[in-house]
């Protein structure tokens, strides 16, 4: 498994998302740009998630952040996602595919029916990831995950990043 270290250079990143075509080699953030993986529609703590971050997306993009959210869901469940979860100002990915997946150090899991909420897993899915790029593309902070559950709050991270933007503060965890 690939393990993407800070302060090198991440893999290009190039998506479908809702309003058309997404490279990460052609953002211009003015700090950063968030890629937050989610699992997809099937998931619950994923709606609540991606809600708390469309509400904070003005926030971050104040502190020079711009933002992706992107899943291996197809094109019909992200407009399902995105209508249902009315997560109107997040920038919404799908088909991240196992090859991406791979190359973020993504975990990737098998669909075992519905869930809790009723709605069918993919067969197969990639797990959630957090990812803060510099603009020369190199990676700042990771977070990768097997599951669901305690993902960093995005509340959190809005007062993290402005005091590393104060402090000047530098990519941490780069040795083997």
């Amino acid at each position: 498994m690939i393990v993407l270290k800070p302060r090198q250079q991440t893999p290009e990143l190039q998506v479908n998302t809702l309003s058309g075509p997404w490279s990460l080699a052609e953002q211009t953030p003015e700090n950063f740009t968030m890629v937050v993986v989610y699992r997809g529609l099937h998931c619950p703590l994923c709606r609540t998630y991606l809600q708390e971050l469309s509400r904070l997306t003005e926030d971050f993009k104040a502190l020079g952040v711009t933002a992706l959210a992107v899943s291996s869901d197809t094109e019909e469940r992200a407009k399902q996602a995105f209508e249902e979860w009315n997560i109107d100002n997040l920038t919404l990915g799908y088909g991240l595919t196992v090859e991406q997946s791979q190359a973020w150090g993504l975990h990737r899991s098998a669909g075992r029916g519905k869930t809790s909420i009723g709605i069918e897993e993919p067969a197969e899915f990639t797990e959630p990831g957090l990812f803060f790029i510099k603009p020369d593309g190199t990676l700042y902070w990771s977070n990768i995950s097997t599951m669901p559950f305690v993902r960093p709050s995005f509340k959190e991270l809005l007062g993290a990043i402005g005091k590393v933007l104060e402090m000047n503060y530098p990519a941490r965890g780069e040795l083997v």
